[in-house]
């Protein structure tokens, strides 16, 4: 699965600013496209807006 409007490429590069974990596409509760951590203990997810990842801590919220 892909972000739209995000190259590949800047997805493979980009990490949670909060552990450091690899990023992935996902889709929040409202079906809008996110950005996953794959943190194990502190899995947090990110908003995705217009195609441009929001990776501010204020931001996130955590993924159960």
């Amino acid at each position: 699965s892909e972000i739209p409007g995000l190259e590949p490429w800047v997805a493979e590069v980009l990490r949670c600013p909060v552990t450091g974990a690899r990023l992935v596409p996902g889709e929040g509760p409202d079906g809008a496209p996110e950005l996953h951590s794959t943190h194990a203990e502190r899995p947090l997810a990110y908003p995705v807006r217009d195609g441009i990842p929001v990776l501010l801590e204020h931001e996130a919220r955590p993924l159960s």
